[in-house]
């Protein structure tokens, strides 16, 4: 596999910045992954998303991770959840750039919350996994999720992981939102919760058997 860094342009004019995974051989796919809340001390660069990084350009997919407006070298301000669907956008098609495969988008936390509100009306998202969707955090104000028509309407595949001790995401809930998605799984972790630490691998492992069903077979 082969790594580099890259910037690319959002719609409304921030350059961000990000790096791409390259698979060994001819890429499969491509797969773009959006990082926890920039308030938060977010970034491309934790140990979960580097798993998931790596698991994925092993299974043939060119993956870009990038850091959000307003994050280390990316240009511009948080935007509070709204501005950064922006950034998710000009992120996916940068890495079809690299890849005319289908596209997977991942998210953990902030950036899965941001990843589905811009996947429902992104038709170049072929499947979602989607890692501790914040759906219980009142110190969070995130713009709301898709109604309920809207998910319904979004038949690609979507993976909704969770620890079993994830306060912001209890499985109560997430399993509520799969219900309201036609082709939505849940993963329960045991052991873990929001942070996944020492189970990264485990994690990344579950989205890279997803994304090679749902999105390389298909």
């Amino acid at each position: 596999m082969s790594e580099g860094g890259l910037t690319f342009v959002t719609e409304d004019g921030l350059v961000l910045e990000g790096e791409v995974r390259r698979p060994e051989g001819p890429a499969r796919a491509a797969a773009v992954i959006c990082h926890p809340h920039p308030m938060q001390g977010g970034s491309k660069d934790h140990p979960l998303l580097w798993a998931i990084r790596n698991d994925l350009a092993a299974r043939g997919f060119v993956v870009l991770a990038f850091n959000f407006r307003g994050v280390m070298g990316s240009q511009g301000d948080y935007a509070g959840g709204v501005g950064e669907r922006n950034d998710v956008r000009g992120a996916v098609g940068r890495a079809r750039e690299e890849s005319n495969g289908p596209t997977l988008l991942a998210g953990w936390s902030f950036g899965a919350h941001v990843a589905m509100r811009e996947a429902v009306d992104d038709e170049r998202v072929a499947a979602l996994a989607l890692v501790g969707m914040p759906l219980v955090d009142p110190s969070l104000t995130l713009p709301d999720l898709p109604t309920r028509d809207r998910l319904r309407s979004f038949d690609r595949p979507v993976l909704l992981v969770a620890g079993e001790a994830d306060p912001f995401c209890p499985l109560p809930d997430l399993r509520s939102l799969a219900r309201r998605l036609p082709d939505a799984t849940v993963l329960a972790v045991p052991g873990t919760d929001h942070f996944f630490w020492k189970q990264e691998r485990e994690a990344a492992a579950a989205i890279g058997d997803f994304a090679a069903r749902a999105v390389v077979a298909r």
